[in-house]
C-alpha cells in the first residue's frame, strides 16, 4: 500500500520561504515520477511542478518558475518543494502525488495514482 505524507506547510509573509517535504512508502520510490499540485479555496486543483525518476527532468507551471524548485532524494524516499519569494496567490493546500506506472513528468493529475493528505501554505501580504 502506497502512502505519501507531506509536511512543511505553514504561515509565511510575502517574500518568505518554505520547504515542503513528502515521504513515500509502499513501493520502489525511485522508479516513479512525482508531482506537486495545489488547490486554493474555491478553485480547482492545479499542477505546480513535477520531477522524473532520478531527477533527470523537471517541469513547472509558468507562475512558479524561478521561485519554486522540485527535487528528490531517492535514498530517503522523499520529494521536496523549495518555495522562495512566496506571494499571496501561492496560498493553497499543497499535495504531492506519485505517478501510476511511469517514470517521467506529467501535468495531468489523472496520471497520478497516489496522493498525500495535503499541507496548508498560507502567504500573508
Amino acid at each position: 500500500q502506497v502512502q505519501l505524507v507531506e509536511s512543511g506547510g505553514g504561515l509565511v509573509q510575502a517574500g518568505g520561504s518554505l520547504r515542503l517535504s513528502c515521504v513515500a512508502s509502499g513501493r520502489t520510490f525511485s522508479r516513479y515520477g512525482m508531482g506537486w499540485f495545489r488547490q486554493a479555496p474555491g478553485k480547482e486543483r492545479e499542477f505546480v511542478a513535477a520531477i522524473s525518476w532520478r531527477g533527470l527532468t523537471t517541469d513547472y507551471t509558468d507562475s512558479v518558475k524561478g521561485r519554486l524548485t522540485i527535487s528528490r532524494d531517492d535514498a530517503k524516499n522523499t520529494v521536496y518543494l523549495q518555495m522562495n519569494s512566496l506571494k499571496p496567490e501561492d496560498t493553497a493546500v499543497y499535495y504531492c502525488a506519485q505517478r501510476s506506472t511511469l517514470s517521467g513528468t506529467s501535468r495531468n493529475s489523472n496520471e497520478y495514482a497516489y496522493w498525500g493528505q495535503g499541507t496548508q501554505v498560507t502567504v500573508s501580504s
